[in-house]
């Protein structure tokens, strides 16, 4: 059987985990989403919708890489939610959710991945494979461009959870990503995927890390690249 090379593995975890700009949860709460450490995204127009790329592997440190190989589920969730820069509640959000299993027979990582656009799965023949797969956003349609005011800025701001510990919480998660294409907004009757100050801010016992941060404003783009 293959073995793991644990040079190889530190190397991977020291490059990914020196990403700036991000929020463990063991630093000060911000009073606000637009307090959230800054971190550079790219926001781009893809057949009408505002999407969005950003990475987030950092959340995968040499603690919760010993969990991904340890045989048992481990579950990465991404939220992001627009806000406008002026302030006020949040107008739409995305979602993305990886369950991985380190499969010890076969040594390789199974995953089963829900974003906007459906259920795959996947498998990843090491901690880079699963990063790939699931510490990224790649172009994650956020809203309707029409639903954009021209004159307006927005940022997003991003929650990323391991191993969150309301299966609840997931399957609205799941629930909410498996709805019709362009139906991201958020109205009153949302209400359930929590305040900031109860998502962003709570750190107590609800996932085995987080982390948060928000993008650079942006202006709603105009013509695809």
């Amino acid at each position: 059987m293959r073995r793991w090379a644990p040079r190889v593995l530190a190397l991977v975890l020291v490059t990914t985990s020196s990403t700036p700009g991000a929020r463990a949860d063991d630093d000060a709460a911000p009073p606000t989403p637009a307090a959230l450490p800054v971190r550079a995204a790219q926001v781009t127009l893809e057949d009408h919708a505002v999407t969005l790329t950003v990475g987030f592997r950092d959340v995968v440190d040499a603690e919760i890489s010993k969990k991904l190989q340890s045989g048992l589920p481990t579950v990465l969730t991404m939220r992001g939610y627009v806000f406008p820069e002026q302030g006020g509640d949040p107008i739409a959000l995305t979602a993305k959710s990886c369950r991985i299993v380190y499969d010890l027979w076969d040594e390789v990582f199974r995953i089963q991945l829900t974003q906007p656009g459906g259920q795959t799965s996947a498998v990843a023949v090491n901690v880079e494979g699963v990063l790939r797969n699931c510490g990224e956003a790649k172009k994650m349609p956020l809203l309707a461009r029409a639903l954009m005011s021209d004159t307006a800025r927005y940022f997003v701001a991003v929650l990323i959870e391991v191993n969150p510990v309301s299966p609840e919480m997931l399957d609205r998660i799941k629930k909410w990503v498996t709805r019709p294409a362009g139906s991201s907004s958020l109205g009153p009757g949302d209400s359930l995927f929590g305040s900031f100050v109860g998502l962003f801010v709570a750190k107590v016992g609800d996932a085995d890390k987080k982390l948060a941060f928000r993008t650079q404003a942006f202006s709603p783009p105009t013509t695809a690249p």
